[in-house]
């Protein structure tokens, strides 16, 4: 039984750009799509695709790489079940000096800390990346 599918597909990222793989294949959920895309929208993957010709339906993640840099240098979990993080919009993180950005839950769906901070919302602080 897994507790924590998100932490799952953090790691799967990691573990398939430490091994130079391409395409790394994850069990598709809304919120793991939205992760998905917004990595890609920020220019982390190359590209976010759904295969629904196996069950369970899988989510196709191409990886990006600068010659033999992943372009993903750290992907942590913020937020785990047993110590949630819930911030203000004061308190948004700024990842590395806004180089970087922060995967954030907010009551309007996941964006990032920039976009949260734009629009004056605060939420749970689900990921880090740069």
């Amino acid at each position: 039984m897994m507790t924590d599918p998100i932490a799952d597909m953090l790691t799967r990222i990691r573990n398939a750009q430490a091994a130079r793989k391409d395409v790394v294949r994850i069990p598709l959920s809304k919120i793991k799509r939205r992760i998905a895309e917004i990595l890609k929208a920020e220019g982390y993957v190359t590209d976010v695709r759904t295969d629904e010709t196996e069950k369970p339906v899988i989510l196709e993640i191409s990886l990006k790489y600068d010659g033999k840099m992943p372009a993903i240098q750290s992907l942590k979990r913020e937020s785990t079940p047993g110590h949630r993080m819930y911030r203000k919009t004061e308190e948004l993180p700024k990842i590395l000096n806004g180089f970087g950005i922060a995967i954030v839950s907010t009551s309007q769906g996941l964006m990032t800390n920039k976009e949260a901070k734009k629009l004056g919302i605060g939420g749970e602080i689900v990921c880090s990346v740069f």
